[in-house]
């Protein structure tokens, strides 16, 4: 049994990846926001619910019947989501280190590294995931008319391009991984404002 076989027993493909982001984006607009995936799945549905939140809040921002108040409670709460969803980026790649770990996966010293990591990539899959759901919401308004229907039809056409090309590449990439083709590391983000030693906006108040 080849080493990508062996990996794919305890790692979920890239179509299993993109079914459950579908998925779940369908079923949180239909019902309550629920996870009930196991293992690494579990971890992406995790790392999809911060950009399902997301996207809502920025919706909220965005809305000219917002007050300053309003906006500013929005704010801080895209702070705190935007926060755990790169820590769940983090929280991916670091799952795959483990398996790697422990499927005793060494890639040589000058192997290359992506520059991209699997993590950021699944994370592109979930924003996409939610971008098409809404492109398609936008085809049902009653109140469309056929320029409308006609230019979010084309964008959902190109959305639907980037997903495929996005989900080939990361299958690639983690095809890579397990073949000992390539390196994997998890990027720290080291986001700085979040941190209060850090942003001289909080330490200094």
């Amino acid at each position: 049994m080849s080493t990508t076989s062996v990996a794919r027993q305890h790692l979920p493909s890239v179509a299993e990846i993109t079914k459950t982001q579908v998925d779940t984006v369908e079923a949180w607009h239909q019902g309550p926001i629920e996870n009930q995936y196991d293992g690494f799945l579990e971890l992406v549905c995790r790392q999809h619910e911060f950009n399902y939140r997301l996207w809502h809040e920025e919706d909220i921002a965005r809305s000219p019947t917002a007050d300053d108040a309003k906006i500013a409670e929005v704010k801080r709460a895209i702070d705190k989501l935007n926060q755990a969803r790169n820590d769940m980026i983090e929280k991916l790649d670091d799952a795959i280190t483990a398996l790697l770990e422990r499927l005793h996966i060494r890639p040589a010293d000058d192997a290359p590294v992506n520059t991209e990591t699997a993590g950021s990539a699944i994370d592109r899959l979930s924003i996409m995931s939610l971008r098409l759901y809404h492109y398609r919401e936008q085809l049902d308004r009653a109140d469309a008319d056929a320029d409308h229907r006609n230019k979010v039809a084309a964008r959902i056409d190109l959305c639907q391009q980037q997903h495929a090309d996005l989900s080939k590449s990361l299958q690639e990439l983690l095809d890579d991984i397990f073949d000992a083709k390539k390196r994997h590391k998890t990027y720290r983000q080291m986001k700085m404002y979040n941190d209060p030693s850090l942003n001289p906006e909080i330490y200094n108040a």
